[in-house]
């Protein structure tokens, strides 16, 4: 058996050893500690000005209290994009909300203002506003943010910008995870940079980011006793795993540019196959940190498919994935109301991420290139 060629591994700089020692050397193994802060300010340095961090447990975590913090209740409805995975919808259920789904649009694979404005006005026709709009970058590229926010604007929803896929990206020059009224982050072990497991909350709004890290450490009142007036929650991050974070803070730029060499080679290599198209940035406005390559094949079954290619390469012990199912689709969500006209189901049908780690080796990208143009070779030998 082939060694496993992975998706998206995590890959450290290597300062991430000296801090998680120090918080050995200080015995701050604990939920708190002078990393966690150390680790916001560098990610509130790094977001730009004004910016106001809470590092939590995860980026579901991040979600669930950004939704609490903008109000939402039982019976409430969120808007949520379709297209992601189920973490950016699950919150909503968490809190008895109602999630609406909302398609995509071909430009980018995000949310479709569009659709977006026309299941707003739906709802207000039906007697409710919804609470929120929840839009995500996928595989880091940046969404039409500006007329998202715009319709945001517009009626007055606010907006919580799920940023766990686009640590690096940009749109117009401006980070992604500083659009939105409440941002998120996500640092698993599969993302750009990575805290072993973790998440952020971030905000322009100080006391939403205050209160987050109050509910995150079970809503704990000031008192010499343990006194509680709210529903607290244990999200907050550990003093080792932000330990982590910071070292890999310093690699970040250079894990983008690695990221972004991966597309651009496997571009290269692939562009002479017809059949395969990759999500492209739409023009100069756009800057992708690449974090998974993503590519669509045809739907005919009379030529090569995404899925194909994918057993194809598990063979080879090569992890590929699907990309991500709608949540209109998914059993758990199938019975809310969608807004589209299909765009989100025809790329799932069709699309496929690459290995796209910062630190897969030459060899290995070279691996995943030649077995992918064996299975069109082979199909026109046949």
């Amino acid at each position: 058996m082939n060694k496993k060629i992975w998706l998206s591994s995590p890959h450290m700089g290597g300062s991430e050893f000296l801090y998680v020692k120090n918080t050995f050397d200080t015995n701050w193994i604990a939920p708190l500690g002078p990393h966690v802060d150390g680790f916001e300010q560098d990610l509130a340095n790094y977001m730009g000005e004004k910016t106001h961090v809470a590092a939590l447990s995860s980026g579901t975590a991040s979600l669930h209290l950004a939704l609490i913090i903008l109000g939402v209740q039982a019976g409430d409805e969120v808007i949520c994009q379709s297209f992601t995975f189920a973490a950016s919808a699950n919150p909503i259920m968490y809190l008895g909300a109602t999630p609406v789904f909302v398609d995509s649009e071909e430009l980018t694979w995000n949310m479709s203002p569009e659709f977006l404005e026309l299941a707003i006005q739906d709802r207000i026709a039906k007697g409710k506003l919804p609470k929120a709009i929840i839009v995500v970058h996928l595989y880091g590229m940046p969404a039409q943010m500006d007329c998202i926010m715009e319709i945001s604007k517009k009626y007055n929803v606010p907006v919580i910008e799920d940023a766990a896929e686009a640590l690096g990206s940009t749109y117009k020059g401006k980070k992604a995870g500083t659009f939105g009224d409440i941002s998120i982050l996500s640092f698993n072990g599969n993302k750009i940079i990575t805290t072993s497991g973790g998440g952020a909350m971030i905000s322009n709004n100080e006391k939403w980011t205050t209160k987050a890290k109050f509910l995150a450490t079970q809503a704990r009142d000031t008192a010499p006793h343990y006194q509680h007036s709210h529903v607290g929650y244990n999200y907050r991050m550990s003093n080792v795993c932000a330990s982590i974070g910071r070292g890999q803070m310093e690699v970040l730029p250079l894990r983008v540019y690695q990221r972004r060499k991966n597309f651009t080679y496997y571009k290269r290599m692939l562009t002479g196959i017809s059949e395969i198209e990759f999500q492209k940035e739409p023009n100069e406005d756009y800057f992708s940190n690449r974090w998974l390559t993503a590519i669509l094949l045809p739907e005919d079954e009379n030529k090569i498919t995404s899925e194909q290619i994918r057993l194809a390469l598990e063979k080879e012990n090569i992890e590929s994935r699907p990309l991500w199912k709608p949540m209109h689709m998914q059993p758990i969500f199938a019975s809310f109301d969608f807004y589209g006209d299909g765009t989100s189901e025809n790329l799932f049908k069709r699309g496929l991420c690459l290995p796209s780690g910062s630190n897969l080796s030459e060899y290995e990208i070279r691996s995943v290139i030649k077995k992918i143009k064996s299975c069109f070779t082979l199909s026109l030998v046949e």
